[in-house]
């Protein structure tokens, strides 16, 4: 990843494309738990941001997280914490904000 890919916008749906056909994914939305409620992406865990040590004892480091939240900001801290504790398959999916498919509420 080079500096100037910060400013690639992520693509929430092709990721999410990719994360119902593995089988080892979780879809992970790190928003509160109120935004969550309003609507979030199907087959996805809420764990909030400031709650993001839950991982490390409910998942184990082999899990695949596709990692989204409002605008990207969240998601991009929750990838490079999961990352840091050693977590080897972390894709930060962006914002909900750009997901054109189907919202569960």
């Amino acid at each position: 990843m080079g500096f100037f890919d910060i400013f690639v916008p992520k693509d929430i749906n092709g990721e999410y494309a990719k994360a119902c056909e593995d089988k080892d994914s979780v879809i992970l939305d790190v928003r509160t738990v109120s935004e969550y409620k309003g609507g979030h992406i199907p087959k996805s865990v809420n764990i909030p941001v400031d709650e993001i040590e839950k991982v490390f004892t409910q998942y184990d480091k082999s899990t695949h997280f596709y990692v989204y939240c409002l605008s990207g900001a969240r998601s991009a801290s929750a990838a490079r914490v999961l990352k840091n504790q050693g977590y080897e398959f972390v894709v930060d999916m962006g914002g909900i904000g750009r997901y054109h498919g189907e919202i569960e509420r």
